[in-house]
C-alpha cells in the first residue's frame, strides 16, 4: 500500500493512500448476454463534489450502463451481518455493520453502488476497465478477503471519516472474484467523501492498492486517477472568464460571445474528456449558499454528462440483435450533512429523495425503495 497526494499537484505519486434479485431469471439472462460486451458498454460514470457556503458537502454522480441494472434505493441497518466473497465462495471477511447506510444498488445486490452512512461518509463505485488489477488470492488470507463490489458497503458500514478509511483500507485483501451472474471479474474503483470536504480515490492496479487524495472531488473511469490529474495540465489555458481580444497582424480578433475561456474544452463522452469537463464545471460554478442549493447545482452540472440512449454505442449488436448503447440510468446527489440521497432516472427526470435520518436504522433487514416510476408531464392549461 502506498500513500500520497502528489497526484493532486499533477505529479505521478510515489506513495498513494487515499457499494434477493428481483425478477432474477430475466436479469441474469439479460446481463449474461451482455457480459462479453460489458467492457465496452459501461465506461461513462462521472462524479463531482460541491461545498456550499454553509459548509455543506454534496457529492453527485451519473451511472451509465448498456442495460437497465434495475437499481433500487436500499437502507442497510446497523448490526447487519456480512460475509465477504472470495474466489472460493462466501468464506471471506466477516463483519457486522456499525453504521446504517443508504443509497442505490444494482441487479438486486445487497451492496451499495453509491451511498452515505449515518456519520456523513459517502462512497461510490465507478467502472475501471483495462486498468483494474486486484490482489492475488491467498486461501490463508480468506478471512481478510472480499470481492470488489463489496468494498463500498464495507467502508460505509465501518467508518465515519476519510482518515479512518485511510487507516484501515490496507487491512483487507480485494481478490479477483468472478461475479457469477456476469461470468467475469468486474473492474471497479471507488471515491469516498466525508463531511469535512475531503475526498479520496481507491484503486487496485497490478495487484497493489493505490489511494489518492482527490482535492478536486472529481472522478470518472480509466485510466488511473493520477493519469487524469496529470492530463489536466493539457488545459492550463482554461479560464472561468472570457479571454480578451487579441491583435494578429494588425487585426483585432474578438470572441463571438460568452464562454471563450473554455474554448478547446473536450466535449466527447470518453473518461479523460469527462474528467476535464467535470473539473471545469464543478470549479467554475458560483458558490451555493446551502446544501439544498448545492444539490440542485450538482444536478445542473451533471446535465452536461447525461447520455441519451444511442449516443454512445458499440459497432456491433448483442445476441438478440439489439444495439449495445451506454446511457445514463440514473443521476444522484448526496447531502452529507443531512444524510439525504437524491436521485432521478432515465425514465423520470423528477428529483426524488430519501432521508436516512428518517429510516429505521436498527431494523433487522435491508429496506428497499423502488426507483421506478414514469415521467409525469404536468399540463398548465386550465
Amino acid at each position: 500500500m502506498k500513500i500520497s497526494s502528489d497526484a493532486a499537484k499533477g505529479r505521478r505519486p510515489c506513495n498513494i493512500i487515499y457499494a434477493p434479485l428481483r425478477n432474477a431469471a430475466f436479469i441474469c439472462a439479460t446481463v449474461f448476454t451482455c457480459s462479453l460486451l460489458f467492457g465496452l458498454a459501461a465506461q461513462a460514470c462521472t462524479g463531482i463534489r460541491l461545498i456550499a457556503a454553509d459548509g455543506s458537502v454534496v457529492c453527485a454522480r451519473t451511472l451509465e450502463f448498456g442495460i437497465d441494472l434495475r437499481s433500487d434505493v436500499i437502507m442497510v441497518p446497523r448490526g447487519y451481518a456480512r460475509t465477504g466473497s472470495t474466489p472460493e465462495g462466501a468464506n471471506g471477511l466477516k463483519w457486522t455493520s456499525k453504521y446504517a447506510s443508504l443509497g442505490a444498488n444494482g441487479v438486486g445486490l445487497p451492496f451499495l453502488f453509491e451511498g452515505v452512512n449515518e456519520k456523513g461518509l459517502a462512497a461510490g463505485l465507478f467502472y475501471f476497465p483495462t486498468t483494474a488489477g486486484y490482489m492475488k488470492y491467498d486461501p490463508a488470507k480468506a478471512a481478510q478477503t472480499m470481492a470488489p463490489w463489496e468494498i463500498g458497503s464495507w467502508i460505509l458500514e465501518n467508518f465515519a471519516t476519510i482518515e479512518e478509511v485511510k487507516q484501515n483500507i490496507g487491512s483487507i485483501v480485494v481478490a479477483p472474484v468472478v461475479f457469477e451472474k456476469w461470468g467475469f471479474v468486474p473492474p471497479v474503483h471507488f471515491v469516498v467523501y466525508d463531511t469535512s470536504g475531503k475526498s479520496i480515490v481507491i484503486e487496485y492496479i497490478e495487484g497493489k492498492l493505490h489511494v489518492d487524495d482527490d482535492v478536486l472531488g472529481v472522478i470518472t473511469n480509466s485510466p488511473s486517477f493520477d493519469w487524469h490529474m496529470t492530463n489536466l495540465r493539457n488545459y492550463v489555458n482554461f479560464s472561468m472568464v472570457n479571454v480578451p481580444p487579441v491583435e494578429v497582424g494588425g487585426v483585432k480578433l474578438e470572441g463571438f460571445g460568452q464562454g471563450t475561456g473554455m474554448l478547446g474544452m473536450p466535449g466527447d463522452f470518453t473518461p479523460p474528456s469527462r474528467f476535464v469537463r467535470a473539473v471545469a464545471y464543478s470549479t467554475s460554478v458560483l458558490p451555493s449558499r446551502t446544501g439544498q442549493d448545492a444539490v440542485l447545482q450538482a444536478f445542473h452540472i451533471l446535465n452536461n454528462f447525461d447520455i441519451p440512449r444511442g449516443s454512445a454505442r458499440d459497432d456491433h449488436k448483442d445476441a438478440h440483435g439489439n444495439i449495445v448503447a451506454d446511457y445514463t440510468l440514473w443521476t444522484s446527489a448526496i447531502d452529507l450533512k443531512t444524510r439525504r440521497f437524491y436521485f432521478r432516472t432515465y425514465e423520470n427526470s423528477q428529483i426524488r429523495s430519501v432521508d436516512l435520518t428518517r429510516m429505521q436504522v436498527d431494523s433487522k433487514d435491508i429496506s428497499t425503495i423502488s426507483m421506478k416510476g414514469p415521467e409525469i408531464i404536468k399540463s398548465l392549461n386550465p
